[in-house]
């Protein structure tokens, strides 16, 4: 969600006029932190992720699902017992730690401390997210359970769908025709008064579900919200599933990736090239089917986010003549990134292809204090925005040692990619945090698109790699990665060669084509890195560079020639050992690419073999052997018995749902068609499960 800071939040007319005051000390603050941190250099790889938990409270005697709203009294009960639970933890692990998030009923965490580029920290992933679901456990009610699911399926529906019950009448600030002011955390920033929200999602029309189809669970107009009239007045689509506040999309949970870079032009490299990768990574992780109580006709959560958090004006999104606002905004605040800013010789501003408005008088600052145009453009793109809070106490701050009014407007801006400069003082490094991802299942998932994503950015380093489409095409990808079934039925636009010219990928022998290699040779035998790392080096352009048009250096693939290299290539392990691929030669793939880089490592069979299972559940879920979570329960509804195929998800389907979820997450339930025949769920090492367990 962004940086939480305390204080006493102005009202929306106070937080307005203070709007250029917060951007001004804004880019002041972040000009200390770049004077302070632009040449720093040298920062070990240090990565870590963040899990989102909903907190679901089973009633078996109406066989009822709900979310329980007990954030503040769980997060309280976790914090306290930290201290109690040091004596219980391993060497091997560090105490994880809690957050709130936007909606009541959900649970951030993270592991503690940061990974670093050893081995075992990248095999602890699975065990330590598995400890932090255990740490959750220990502190909920009997009939309570953390599940890591995307989406609600019926948050809204009329009825009961929360513990304790509250009335949508109580919904002040959003003005929610379906959910309670109650959902809402009490953190500040989360009570913002907004005007209505309107969201509409393709309904998946069944073989018998009503046409056309009018939402009939939408309420009357409410006369103490006059807005409310506009959900039966054209606000609601014909055929689409309609919401109408903030909580739709900022309750839904994610997983998400951070990793510090060796200095800030690494990190450059390393936001550039996850940007592409961002729907890629959307359309593999699908796993939100479902909304308040119907089956949609996208898999994703994304659009629903990009539409609940788009606070543009009317003149904003150019549908009125420019006379209180000063650009015409293409994106809203939660969408896909707009602009790649390496300085890399392969980064043609030819794939920087979309309008992008930034605040001139910004850039000009910054341009004129050093900072090169792209990363300029970049803060003053950001920097058009308005600041949704101000807090009374950080108005006037000390800008050499604060970062509140950057961060205010920096962490609100939520893209696929985010660019992160250390905050001031701070021993942190310049950093990359990658977005897309939903939240899966298992932790055995979780962790399994965690190992990939990481082993994926040290091979873009180690080789070079070069992923860049125009930002157009990566646009397209994300509206195509949430289609239903995209994984198997969709194709993306992906680069054809990824390595530099004249560079290939290193063999288990001595090269004599005067390749570049990320090792070196010591009498005829490569030697291996003991570490994931950052600090590799930048491949210098070639002598000679042919410079082709854009359009000829990408193409469609599907999702499996994208993970598994292009039809007719031997399988990827065998590519990653024995074939040398340079510019021009068949796509090998991303999974070929990471078992390439897998091959520059020490690492022992035990340890091969643990990533291998990780790597196996990505290329089925690419090829489409295992579903996506998305798929499976959307096949778990129509499958079930009192569903009657009008599109519907009633309060058993949705019941019986949470508890496969919960079955199968404790390893109960098998699920062929999701996970692997042999996949076990994962143990925390030197601790006993029933100590942990209700």
């Amino acid at each position: 969600m962004g940086l939480l800071n305390l204080g006493t939040p102005l009202t929306w007319d106070e937080t307005s006029k203070y709007a250029d005051h917060v951007r001004g000390h804004g880019i002041t603050q972040f000009l200390h932190i770049w004077d302070e941190a632009k040449d720093r250099d040298g920062d070990e790889l240090l990565w870590g992720d963040e899990l989102e938990y909903m907190v679901i409270a089973f009633d078996d005697e109406t066989k009822n699902a709900k979310l329980s709203l007990r954030q503040a009294e769980i997060l309280a009960s976790l914090n306290k017992s930290i201290v109690d639970l040091k004596a219980d933890i391993p060497d091997s692990m560090t105490i994880p730690t809690f957050h709130p998030e936007y909606a009541r009923y959900m649970l951030e965490s993270i592991p503690g401390s940061p990974y670093t580029g050893s081995i075992q920290d990248l095999l602890s992933v699975a065990s330590n997210m598995h400890y932090r679901r255990l740490f959750v456990k220990r502190h909920l009610n009997p009939n309570e359970v953390p599940v890591t699911v995307t989406s609600f399926p019926r948050l809204g529906v009329p009825g009961t769908f929360t513990e304790p019950h509250f009335s949508p009448d109580s919904a002040k600030s959003s003005h929610s025709l379906f959910l309670p002011e109650e959902t809402i955390s009490q953190h500040a920033r989360y009570l913002r008064k907004a005007s209505k929200l309107t969201v509409n999602l393709p309904l998946f029309i069944d073989e018998r579900t009503p046409r056309p189809f009018l939402d009939p669970t939408i309420p009357p107009r409410r006369p103490v919200h006059p807005e409310d009239a506009d959900a039966m007045n054209g606000a609601a689509l014909i055929d689409h599933i309609y919401m109408d506040a903030l909580c739709f999309g900022a309750g839904c949970c994610c997983l998400q990736l951070t990793f510090q870079s060796c200095n800030i032009e690494e990190a450059r490299r390393m936001y550039d090239a996850l940007v592409p990768m961002g729907p890629i990574m959307l359309a593999l992780t699908a796993a939100s089917p479902i909304w308040r109580g119907y089956l949609s006709d996208v898999d994703c959560r994304w659009s629903v986010l990009s539409s609940c958090y788009d606070d543009r004006t009317a003149e904003e999104r150019g549908r009125e003549p420019l006379k209180e606002n000063k650009y015409v905004i293409p994106k809203s605040r939660f969408d896909s990134v707009d602009l790649y800013i390496s300085t890399d010789w392969n980064n043609k501003p030819a794939y920087n292809d979309i309008d992008v408005p930034y605040n001139q008088e910004i850039y000009t600052r910054l341009v004129n204090h050093g900072i090169d145009e792209l990363l300029s453009k970049h803060m003053a793109h950001i920097f058009i925005r308005d600041p949704l809070v101000v807090f009374s106490e950080t108005v006037d701050g000390d800008d050499e040692t604060s970062n509140d009014h950057f961060e205010n407007l920096q962490s609100t801006s939520w893209q696929t990619v985010r660019f992160k400069p250390p905050p001031p003082r701070s021993p942190m490094g310049w950093r990359v945090e990658f977005r897309s991802m939903e939240v899966q299942l298992t932790d055995f998932e979780n962790a399994a698109f965690v190992v990939f994503v990481v082993l994926l950015s040290r091979a873009v380093l180690a080789f070079s790699l070069n992923f860049y489409i125009p930002i157009s095409k990566v646009d397209e990808n994300m509206s195509r990665a949430q289609k239903r079934n995209a994984v198997r039925q969709g194709k993306f636009f992906f680069r054809k060669n990824v390595l530099p010219p004249g560079y290939m990928l290193p063999t288990t022998t001595p090269s004599s084509s005067g390749s570049s290699s990320p090792r070196g040779w010591q009498d005829g035998i490569p030697l291996k890195e003991t570490k994931l790392r950052n600090g590799f080096p930048r491949v210098p352009p070639p002598p000679m560079l042919v410079d082709i048009p854009v359009e000829d250096e990408y193409e469609e693939m599907s999702m499996e020639e994208i993970f598994s290299g292009k039809v007719g290539v031997q399988s990827t392990c065998t590519v990653s050992r024995t074939s040398q691929l340079s510019q021009g030669a068949i796509f090998p793939g991303l999974l070929g690419l990471v078992e390439a880089y897998l091959d520059t490592l020490d690492i022992n069979s035990s340890e091969r073999l643990q990533i291998s299972k990780y790597i196996d559940l990505v290329r089925r879920r690419a090829n489409g052997s295992l579903l996506t979570t998305a798929s499976w329960m959307r096949e778990f509804v129509r499958s079930h018995p009192s569903y009657k195929f009008d599109s519907t998800v009633s309060q058993e389907i949705n019941y019986d749902l949470m508890v496969a979820i919960d079955e199968i997450e404790r390893g109960v339930l098998r699920v062929p068609e999701l996970l692997p025949q042999d996949y076990a769920r994962s143990r925390v090492n030197g601790l006993h499960e029933s100590k942990y367990e209700p």
